[in-house]
C-alpha cells in the first residue's frame, strides 16, 4: 500500500471508483507517510484528520450504494494555508491570524469538495504568501524533500513539498509572481499558473479577512501534482465564473489544437539582468534547449533590445507590494 502515495490523483480516483482500494486505504497511507516524513520538511501545517476520515468513510459507503460524488471521489488533497477552508484554520503563516477559522470555503477549493474531494491538510507557506520560501513565525521553515538544506521554493511551499514526497497527490496553490512555478521547479513535480481571471480567487490571503477585494490582476489560484493530468482534471474543476466575482468572464475550457513540435518558434535567454544565474539552473536550461532544438523546435537565444530587467523588476515588485499590502 506505500506506493499508493505516489500514484497521480486521477488514478487514484479510478482505483477508489473501482473499488481497487477504498479512500480510507488512501487517506491512512497519506497520513501514515505524514506522520514519518513531516517532521523533517515540515510541509503540513495543519491536519484535518477527524473530519477527513469521516469523509473518506463516507466517501466508501456512498459507493456501495453506487453514488459518485464526482471526479475526484474520495481524494485526500492538501490545500495552501492562504486558501480558506471551511472550519478548518487558515493563517496565511501571519501571527494575527493563528487562530482565525473562516466560516466557509474559498470557491476553488469549494469546487474540488463538492468533486469528492476530501481536504486533509493545510500546507506550510511563505508568510502573507509574499516570498520565495516560507520561514514563518507560526510554522517555522519548509525543507525540500530532496535536500533539507534547500528550499521548496514558495510562496507555496510546503505543498510543493508534500507532492513531491507523497504527502498529498494534489495541492491546492496560488501564484502571482511564481508562487507556484517556482515551487514546482525546485520540487521536480508539475505546476501551473492558469490565465488571469480563468480561476475565481475569493477566500484567498491575502486580501485580509474583513478587507475590500483590492488584488483584481496578477493572483491566480492553481494546482501543483505529479502528472500533467491531474493538472488538468483539477483545472477544469476550479475554472469558471461565480457571481461572487464577476470579472471572472464565463469562458468554456477548449482543449487547445495539437501543434507540431517543428510549428514552434522559441526565444531564450540565460541572463536575468544583474542577478547571477546559478550555474546548474544555466546547463539544465541550455541542455533542454538542445534537446527541443534537436526534436525540431526553431530555437534563437535573443534578448529583447534595450530591454531592463532591473527597471522591469522594480515595477513589477512596486505595484506587487501596492496591492498586496494595501
Amino acid at each position: 500500500m506505500s506506493n499508493l502515495v505516489f500514484l497521480p490523483a486521477y488514478q487514484i480516483a479510478q482505483g477508489i471508483r473501482a473499488r481497487t482500494f477504498s479512500a480510507v486505504e488512501v487517506l491512512e497511507a497519506y497520513f501514515a507517510q505524514i506522520a514519518e516524513h513531516n517532521s523533517q520538511l515540515n510541509a503540513i501545517a495543519t491536519l484535518d484528520e477527524a473530519r477527513a476520515r469521516k469523509r473518506a468513510k463516507e466517501a466508501d459507503e456512498a459507493l456501495v450504494r453506487g453514488e459518485i460524488w464526482g471526479a475526484l471521489h474520495g481524494v485526500p488533497i492538501t490545500v495552501k494555508d492562504a486558501l480558506a477552508t471551511e472550519g478548518l484554520r487558515t493563517t496565511c503563516n501571519y501571527q494575527p491570524l493563528a487562530n482565525y477559522v473562516p466560516q466557509q470555503d474559498a470557491i476553488a477549493v469549494a469546487r474540488l469538495r463538492a468533486a469528492g474531494a476530501i481536504v486533509m491538510a493545510k500546507t506550510n507557506c511563505a508568510t502573507l504568501a509574499g516570498d520565495y520560501q516560507a520561514d514563518g513565525s507560526l510554522f517555522g521553515r519548509a525543507n525540500n524533500p530532496w535536500n533539507l538544506d534547500y528550499t521548496p521554493g514558495g510562496s507555496t511551499s510546503g505543498g510543493a513539498a508534500a507532492v513531491a514526497a507523497g504527502l498529498s497527490p494534489l495541492e491546492l496553490g496560488s501564484d502571482v509572481g511564481g508562487s507556484i512555478r517556482q515551487p514546482a521547479h525546485c520540487c521536480g513535480i508539475y505546476g501551473f499558473k492558469p490565465t488571469d481571471r480563468l480561476v475565481p480567487t475569493i477566500g484567498h490571503l491575502p486580501e485580509l479577512p474583513g478587507y475590500p477585494q483590492s488584488i483584481r490582476h496578477a493572483l491566480t489560484v492553481g494546482a501543483l501534482a505529479r502528472s500533467i493530468q491531474d493538472l488538468k482534471l483539477c483545472l477544469s474543476l476550479i475554472a469558471g465564473a461565480d457571481s461572487r466575482q464577476p470579472e471572472i468572464p464565463p469562458v468554456t475550457l477548449a482543449t487547445p489544437l495539437e501543434k507540431s513540435l517543428s510549428s514552434l518558434r522559441l526565444a531564450w535567454t540565460s541572463e536575468l539582468g544583474n542577478l547571477t544565474v546559478d550555474r546548474e539552473i544555466s546547463s539544465a536550461l541550455t541542455n533542454f534547449v538542445t534537446q527541443l532544438a534537436d526534436a525540431g523546435c526553431q530555437i534563437e537565444q535573443q534578448v529583447p533590445q534595450e530591454f531592463d530587467f532591473d527597471t522591469a523588476w522594480e515595477t513589477y515588485g512596486g505595484a506587487t507590494r501596492k496591492s498586496w499590502f494595501f
